[in-house]
């Protein structure tokens, strides 16, 4: 089992950056693919970015890809996602997500995420 703790949300103007980052308990993070999600208010939770456990793939939702950057340092049992030119839909509760994995590397639905954190606010002010 793992726990996953989000920090690094904020207020932020547009076209700001903002690095979350995704803390894990546990000495075996680096068996589990991690992924970040996102639920605005009145909307359904979405899918933002995946990378799986040694980080040498990642997943992007259409709407994030090229701004957003998913990493990971299996080290320090911490997984980041740097997101750049924010826009006011961008602002949404963020949630990281672990999931253990023995083989594959294919992206997950969020159902196949046994542990999530709490969530993290980011405002990203127009």
């Amino acid at each position: 089992q793992v726990h996953v703790a989000e920090s690094g949300g904020g207020l932020v103007q547009a076209g700001g950056s903002l690095r979350l980052s995704c803390a894990a308990s546990g000495r075996t993070f680096s068996i589990y693919d991690v992924g970040w999600f996102r639920q605005a208010p009145g909307k359904e939770r979405e899918f933002v970015a995946q990378i799986v456990r040694n980080g040498g793939i990642t997943y992007y939702a259409d709407s994030v890809k090229g701004r957003f950057t998913i990493s990971r340092d299996n080290a320090k049992n911490t997984v980041y996602l740097q997101m750049n030119s924010l826009k006011p839909e961008d602002t949404a509760v963020y949630y990281c997500a672990a999931a253990p994995r023995v083989f594959g590397d294919s992206r997950l639905a969020p159902n196949q995420f046994p542990y999530w954190g709490q969530g993290t606010q980011v405002t990203v002010s127009s």
